[in-house]
């Protein structure tokens, strides 16, 4: 057995052995038929009703010659009786004696069969007359203890630990489990909102040879076959219009997208966007459709428009707020940002105590002033609108003002929910917006656009007046969910990789001056380093100590709280 094992994890394994010694095999291949969920049978209460489900089995109370369990499914638990003659009505009582009292644990996969029926106290359960093991589990699951006042202890709450083992997260707290439904329930009932219309959902590269459609660093990888480098995409912006171009009306895309930049509470470096392009249609049209669209969803996905995030109750009932990006930085700082030189920008800037260095362009101070001095204030849905030319390589020029450009940002709760744009079809004028990108490349900035020539030869070719919009899925996930970090809407965010431990640091426990016994024990434990020891609960420690003492039958005094907390301290 291998000297890493937890006992517990000992004990589940000696199970395995023997259930394979009686004929039974822990990991099945056959199909088991199912005609019922936990949910279905509380939802369609027939009493008597022949049913069968499979789960985990959990919270099990086995004494004697009868107990309950609880059974866990994909929509929810219901409790199960086994009672001995029920279970195994012939004389040969080894499944109930030896499998369910001795060799089932906390979180094993079973299917049972039976009759359905209500205690004594009014809950719903089953009668189990056949038990078939499915999967064994040979790592304990956190036990999460809820007393009568709905009070939770021994959570599994440490966050590294929940997204490095979200498998574990989903099985142990249900909240999880509904805000990754939610996800999906928003993914369906965006696209439900697009089918509707008639767009048609699609699909493009996800390695790109330009990394275009926005201003951003990109992750940099190599074609061994085609011997060039390729780049993760950062948008799909560039391509969607391509197939404008091609003659699609309408086309929307749900990309994972790639940014080589930080990470923080919002931000991920693979997260998902949803782009949509339709033609013949400008920025306000868009407005209408984003607001209208975003109160479907969280109608259909949640049942209402009002939504609690943290401290704050946020509407998403249509119509949203209108402010243009001038009014909004003249009514939070004072500045007039009309018709300023890059100079007086950057003055303002130094002024402010923000960001202001030589490598940032009039488009990178003017976002800089938005970003760090307006955005906390757009607490309610509002759409910023008709952003300066320099901070929009790839929009159209307003039709009332050629310094500024037809665009808008959805601000909900102080962050950029969505970014749109009467979409910029004239080729002469693009390319003109990519050479200026290439003169801020370069000056250092290392987010500035590449110049895809490709593209500009599609629009040379003729795009329609178009109209193109993308939304953050992960950030209005977030929203509607009430979680405030990024981490919690993903199923499995970027960590960085977990520490492995070569063995033991035996010398380090022995200067310590913790026997010799108790340090066989503790690396038995999977307690391998002074750190891992300090995290520790003395209390929980001293339990397992003694418990190893006696299955061991070792000759040694019991271990004593107050040295366990000398070893610690």
């Amino acid at each position: 057995m291998n000297a890493n094992l937890s006992p517990e994890e000992i004990v589940r394994r000696e199970a395995l052995v023997k259930l394979r010694q009686l004929s039974i095999d822990p990991f099945p291949a056959a199909e088991y038929e199912t005609n019922a969920t936990a949910a279905i049978i509380k939802a369609n209460y027939q009493e008597g009703q022949e049913v069968s489900v499979a789960g985990r089995l959990m919270n099990q109370r086995i004494q004697g010659k009868a107990g309950f369990a609880d059974l866990h499914d994909a929509s929810g638990r219901i409790q199960i009786y086994i009672n001995q003659e029920v279970l195994c009505p012939g004389e040969d009582k080894t499944l109930y004696q030896e499998v369910v009292r001795h060799l089932l644990h906390h979180g094993d996969f079973v299917g049972v069969k039976g009759k359905v029926f209500t205690t004594k106290l009014g809950e719903i359960s089953i009668n189990v007359s056949e038990l078939t093991v499915l999967a064994k589990s040979l790592r304990p699951l956190p036990v999460v203890k809820t007393d009568a006042e709905g009070n939770v202890y021994d959570a599994f709450t440490d966050p590294e630990m929940r997204y490095r083992m979200r498998y574990v997260d989903l099985v142990v707290n249900p909240k999880v489990k509904d805000t990754f439904v939610k996800r999906t329930k928003i993914m369906n009932a965006m696209r439900e909102f697009f089918n509707e219309r008639g767009y048609l959902e699609v699909d493009t590269p996800v390695l790109q040879a330009i990394p275009g459609g926005a201003s951003a660093r990109p992750f940099i990888t190599h074609h061994n076959t085609l011997d060039i480098p390729m780049y993760l995409r950062i948008a799909n912006e560039l391509y969607l219009k391509r197939l404008i171009v091609g003659g699609f009306d309408g086309v929307y895309e749900f990309s994972r997208n790639f940014r080589n930049e930080g990470m923080d509470r919002t931000h991920n470096p693979e997260f998902t966007v949803m782009e949509i392009y339709v033609s013949y249609k400008d920025y306000n049209w868009m407005m209408r459709f984003t607001e209208e669209m975003i109160e479907h969803v969280a109608t259909q996905a949640l049942g209402t428009t009002d939504v609690q995030f943290g401290d704050k109750s946020i509407s998403f009932k249509a119509p949203f707020a209108r402010v243009s990006m001038t009014d909004a930085i003249l009514q939070h700082t004072g500045f007039d940002i009309t018709g300023k030189t890059e100079d007086e920008l950057r003055a303002k800037c130094v002024e402010l105590g923000l960001e202001a260095n030589e490598n940032l362009g009039k488009g990178k101070l003017i976002d800089t002033l938005f970003g760090e001095m307006c955005e906390k204030h757009f607490i309610q849905p509002t759409f910023i609108t008709d952003y300066p030319v320099e901070m929009s390589p790839l929009c159209k020029r307003h039709r009332d003002n050629p310094e500024l450009t037809e665009r808008f940002e959805l601000m909900v709760n102080g962050k950029e929910l969505a970014n749109a744009y009467s979409e910029l079809n004239d080729p002469i004028d693009q390319r003109e917006r990519f050479e200026e990108q290439i003169k801020l490349m370069e000056r250092g900035d290392d987010e500035a656009m590449f110049i895809d020539f490709d593209f500009l030869r599609a629009l040379e070719y003729g795009m329609p007046p178009t109209s193109g919009m993308g939304i953050g899925i992960d950030r209005l996930v977030m929203m509607m969910t009430n979680n405030e970090s990024i981490q919690e809407v993903l199923f499995f965010p970027q960590m960085r990789p977990e520490k492995k431990q070569d063995g033991p640091d035996l010398a380090a426990f022995e200067n310590t001056g913790i026997p010799a016994y108790w340090i066989e024990a503790l690396v038995s434990l999977g307690i391998h380093t002074l750190e891992q020891l300090k995290e520790v609960k003395p209390t929980a420690l001293h339990q397992n100590l003694n418990t190893y003492r006696k299955k061991n039958k070792l000759d040694i005094p019991a271990a004593q709280l107050d040295e366990i907390l000398t070893w610690i301290n």
